[in-house]
């Protein structure tokens, strides 16, 4: 039987090369996102069935899942929506932290809300897109890593019975993956990775029963540590390291 999978966040970045790369597997895509020029494009190129919705609203959300799990039985569906923006904290903006909540965490939420109903007793598996900047919170990125944080602590508690549900509740912890979010960044970024070879990565792993798919691993690994010091070792890194203080 030939797999499906409905991805959400399809017309550019990750999304869209997971679209080609599963689409150059056989799978039958189901692809979602709000341009609708951009999702045209990679419908086009990978033979999938566009549908236009906007994840930070419910009712979008909502009209495009009966219309998808109508016409088809995806087995994945991937959230790939997220918004980015640094803020220094001089620049303090609570407006810019409600805006970042709803792409982050709350399409999320609204997400699960709309798929829970759908994929229960019948098995399947999502994957958040969440971050790496989800282990610990790092200077000019509060209003990304903490909705980021929410989504996988959300992820970690709805997991164990998600599971007595049928329903596989994975996320994906990446680096650097090149975009038009990360090229808003003002520094050098570590083992930055383009979206096709981060694509691979997670399609290596869709079959495989771990929580996490995380890379790359050295970088996944150092913030892993940095989540497990102690506040005043880690505060002593940040300024050194991150702040040159």
């Amino acid at each position: 039987m030939q797999r499906q999978a409905w991805i959400i966040g399809a017309s550019q970045g990750i999304g869209s090369a997971l679209a080609q790369g599963l689409a150059r597997r056989g799978w039958r895509l189901w692809l979602s996102a709000r341009s609708r020029d951009l999702l045209e494009q990679v419908a086009v190129t990978t033979g999938g069935t566009g549908i236009l919705l906007d994840a930070t609203e419910p009712s979008s959300l909502h009209k495009a899942a009966e219309t998808v799990f109508a016409n088809g039985r995806p087995e994945l569906v991937v959230m790939n929506v997220g918004d980015y923006q640094p803020m220094p904290a001089g620049e303090f903006d609570a407006t810019l932290f409600e805006r970042l909540n709803r792409s982050n965490y709350l399409a999320c939420v609204y997400l699960l809300d709309t798929l829970i109903p759908h994929l229960r007793g019948r098995g399947g598996q999502i994957l958040l897109n969440v971050s790496a900047a989800a282990y610990r919170g790092l200077p000019l990125g509060a209003p990304y890593s903490a909705p980021k944080a929410a989504t996988l602590n959300m992820a970690e508690a709805l997991r164990p019975e998600l599971l007595e549900l049928g329903i596989s509740l994975r996320v994906i912890n990446p680096g650097f993956v090149r975009s038009r979010l990360t090229d808003k960044n003002p520094f050098r970024m570590p083992l930055l990775l383009e979206p096709e070879v981060a694509a691979r990565r997670i399609i290596s792993r869709l079959d495989q029963g771990s929580f996490e798919i995380a890379f790359p691993r050295r970088l996944a690994w150092m913030l892993k540590l940095l989540r497990c010091l102690p506040y005043r070792l880690y505060f002593r890194i940040v300024d050194r390291w991150v702040l040159h203080r």
